[in-house]
């Protein structure tokens, strides 16, 4: 079975535990570029309350519309949707992924599994496993 994890370090971290758990060889695992987290551009590393001091407009744009507006020079959910919709399409067989918070959003609206209101406001656990398989989601925790 292959194992895939965002470029980030925190999911790298992530996926290496997962492997030393299972007793499987460390660094035995690809890196693919579109499981990163959604880019949030000028906004990254802000709290809300900075991110609404700094672009109140835009802040509150996104308060109406998470899914289809963006962070300044960041990305909206709807464009982490392609990405992540292009790299579900190209996976040859069951496979275990270390990703981020928005990108399992992203896929959920991808695969017709939340709309993207019902996933913008859906709570993502973490050290939580989710299993995406038959056109649903199950958590396990």
């Amino acid at each position: 079975m292959p194992y895939v994890a965002s470029p980030l370090g925190r999911a790298r971290s992530t996926m290496e535990l997962v492997r030393e758990t299972l007793q499987l060889k460390s660094g035995e695992y690809s890196v693919d570029d579109r499981l990163r987290e959604i880019g949030y551009g000028h906004w990254e590393g802000l709290t809300l309350s900075e991110m609404e001091r700094n672009d109140a407009a835009t802040f509150a744009a996104r308060l109406n519309d998470k899914w289809g507006i963006a962070a300044p020079s960041g990305e909206s959910y709807a464009s982490v949707t392609l990405r992540m919709r292009d790299w579900y399409e190209q996976l040859p067989v069951d496979t275990v992924t270390v990703a981020h918070g928005g990108t399992m959003r992203a896929l959920m609206v991808a695969l017709s599994i939340a709309t993207p209101d019902e996933a913008a406001e859906t709570p993502i656990g973490q050290g939580v496993v989710y299993v995406f398989r038959d056109g649903g989601l199950t958590k396990y925790s």
